[in-house]
Order: structure tokens, then C-alpha cells, then sequence
């Protein structure tokens, strides 16, 4: 299949998708999170597929590439440290931290692999 735009990657498609579960998720945080881990855990985990989109668009210069792919791994890893606190403060069940936790293992595993090879993707 050929890729034209960063919808038809596999890891924007699984980093929406886990963006859009913690979204769900999250919904049932305390009130009292609102401002803080609620709204840090949305954020970083939708900055992880925007960044990926980024990316794909500046595919034509190989430094900017890997640039937006990096902030992408951070956005993913951040994720992850929240779902460290959710777990810890009892807001989701050790099935939903360690599904997620998996996911985002998965979404950086993949984008540590464009990082590694941008020739693949850069044009």
C-alpha cells in the first residue's frame, strides 16, 4: 500500500487510537485532576500522533524529519509517566495501565525505527 499522507501510517493510526482511549478513559479522572493529570495525560498523548503528522510533512528535509519524530518519542514516553501516576493514584485498573503501557511501548518502538532509518521515508 502506498503511504500518501500520515493517516496511512500504522503508527499514527495506533497512536490516535490509544489517544482517543485514554480520552474515554479519562473522563472518569476526579474532578480535582482536571487541570493537572487529566489534562497533561491528553495532551501528551495527542501531541504523539500531531508530531507524527508533522513529521510526514517534513519528510523532504531529513533533520526536521527526525527532529518531529523525536519530539513524538518524548510525547509517548511523557504518556507513559502518566499512566505511571494514573495507575499509582488508582484512577485506571492494572488491565487499562498495562494494555496502554504495551501500546505506546509499540507506538515508540516504531518510531524509534524511522528515527533509525529516515532514508525510508524522507524524500
Amino acid at each position: 500500500m502506498r503511504i500518501k499522507t500520515h493517516k496511512d501510517l500504522d503508527v499514527y493510526k495506533i497512536s490516535f487510537e490509544a489517544a482517543m482511549e485514554i480520552f474515554e478513559i479519562s473522563k472518569n479522572f476526579p474532578k480535582e485532576e482536571t487541570y493537572s493529570l487529566t489534562d497533561q495525560i491528553r495532551r501528551s498523548s495527542r501531541s504523539v500522533s500531531s508530531n507524527i503528522g508533522e513529521a510526514f510533512r517534513k519528510r523532504r528535509y531529513p533533520k526536521a524529519f527526525v527532529a518531529k519524530l523525536s519530539d513524538s518519542e518524548g510525547e509517548a514516553a511523557e504518556t507513559q509517566v502518566w499512566l505511571d501516576f494514573s495507575l499509582r493514584c488508582k484512577y485506571i485498573d492494572n488491565d487499562i495501565y498495562d494494555s496502554l503501557f504495551d501500546k505506546y511501548d509499540h507506538i515508540i518502538a516504531m518510531i524509534v525505527n524511522m528515527i533509525k532509518q529516515p532514508e525510508k521515508w524522507t524524500i
